[in-house]
């Protein structure tokens, strides 16, 4: 029998002598057992990568926590970081779930222990798997039966309940099965810029090296596949020679997908491919395999040879418009940005420059158009909107240098959207006249001026 430190004494003062360390090797029987007879899963094991900490007062046990794998998918938690399939995909494993928390004392003698020991694990958490497993770490996850537990220790270390789960639980690598006990999903960030790390578009070459090298999920439908191989029909086949295995547009079809579902570069299109399942390359476009019997996915070769004898802008510009298409929300917001294309030249021997309109949602370009030698973004502008076709409500960002009426008046009166433009102090009296306006809203009943 465990003795039980905190039988005497002030809550206030024992909880500072309370410490966490991880769990060594030669305990792990004696934690394993206890989380099998105490815990209400009365279930010891952890699922991928996984850390044990035990939290200790005077070298008694006081408390078991563990963290392992994140859940693969939760509509709850992809909503609260807003991150794009291909970005959770990769980026997943900065996810871990707080799977077992096991206090030892009763709680309602010492209500503030769980809060503690908790807190303690959080500090330690990214740096300590950081050390084990390579990586750091930036969210915690972790599921409350509401039947049992209110989650008070969570929401006082900074977890936010998100919503409830659908009551399925999982059973081996990709089965669920129902269990009818819903339970409450608490998210902690672990950095200030968690969430906002998380769907970032590109990270920097120093957190680059963490993300996972997957492609994946397939978000799209044999029927949604079918409009994109309409589309695709529309461009010549560059190639030429008999003994052409693949047509071209069920090759494109499959770079266009493997693209969007994160991979990068023909050998990876080809490894994505090769994943995909009979049904899955039927849809994209594939032709049985004479020999075989089957559908076969592209080789690096193919991709390479098909792709270098398009034109790159027209495939991304009918990609663009179908998958605007199949994503309702995909122009609720769009970004429209100018970048020099690196390595580029024109006869006057600058670089070109290019606009280009981007999903705030899926982070991918729907459309871009090369800006005049001797023009600027500015009628660019317009000209762009003309091809995207953003349709009524969508919100349009863009710098400071689209900041003036007829830019304004091309997203309110052309499409019926809405805008959000920077401001920059160079502009003569708007920046004043913006600052005036927003105090007024300030100080105003309603917040309006």
């Amino acid at each position: 029998m465990i003795h039980d430190p905190l039988s005497t004494g002030c809550e206030p003062a024992l909880l500072k002598r309370v410490s966490v360390r991880l769990l060594e090797e030669h305990e792990r029987r004696s934690f394993d057992q206890l989380l099998i007879d105490r815990h209400y899963l009365h279930d010891a094991r952890l699922g991928g990568q996984s850390l044990r900490y035990v939290a200790e007062l005077d070298g008694q046990w006081v408390a078991l926590v563990s963290f392992s794998a994140p859940s693969l998918h939760l509509k709850a938690r992809e909503k609260w970081i807003g991150w794009s399939p291909r970005q959770r995909a990769r980026r997943l494993s900065m996810v871990v779930n707080n799977s077992r928390f096991l206090v030892l004392p009763e709680r309602a003698s010492f209500p503030n222990l769980a809060s503690r020991v908790l807190s303690l694990c959080l500090r330690r958490l990214s740096d300590d798997w950081r050390e084990r497993w390579g990586h750091p770490v930036l969210v915690v996850e972790s599921f409350v039966d509401e039947e049992r537990y209110r989650g008070t220790c969570y929401r006082a270390c900074g977890f936010e309940a998100v919503g409830a789960t659908k009551g399925f639980g999982r059973d081996k690598r990709d089965f669920y099965v129902r269990h009818d006990r819903p339970k409450q999903l608490y998210l902690r960030a672990l950095r200030p810029d968690a969430q906002a790390r998380l769907r970032r578009a590109r990270w920097s070459k120093e957190w680059a090296q963490y993300e996972t090298d997957v492609a994946g999920p397939c978000p799209f439908r044999a029927g949604e596949l079918r409009g994109l191989l309409d589309r695709l029909d529309s461009m010549k086949d560059g190639r030429s020679g008999h003994g052409l295995q693949h047509r071209q547009r069920y090759v494109l079809a499959c770079a266009a997908v493997a693209s969007l579902m994160g991979a990068g570069g023909y050998r990876a299109f080809a490894n994505t491919c090769g994943k995909f399942t009979q049904r899955q390359l039927r849809a994209l476009g594939a032709t049985v395999n004479e020999r075989t019997g089957s559908f076969h996915a592209p080789s690096a070769s193919t991709f390479q040879r098909a792709c270098s004898r398009i034109d790159p802008a027209h495939l991304a510009t009918l990609v663009g418009r179908w998958l605007a298409e199949q994503e309702i929300g995909a122009l609720a917001q769009l970004a429209v940005d100018g970048k020099v294309l690196r390595g580029s030249s024109r006869s006057d021997g600058k670089a070109v420059h290019l606009l280009s309109a981007v999903t705030h949602q899926l982070r991918l370009t729907i459309d871009q158009i090369a800006i005049d030698e001797k023009s600027n973004e500015i009628p660019a502008f317009a000209t762009l909107l003309e091809k995207v076709k953003p349709p009524p409500g969508t919100l349009i960002t863009a710098d400071a240098m689209h900041c003036q009426q007829e830019s304004a008046r091309i997203v309110l009166q052309d499409y019926g959207g809405d805008y959000l433009f920077g401001l920059k102090g160079n502009q003569s009296g708007i920046l004043e006249l913006a600052q005036n306006r927003l105090k007024q809203a300030a100080f105003s009943p309603g917040g309006r001026p």
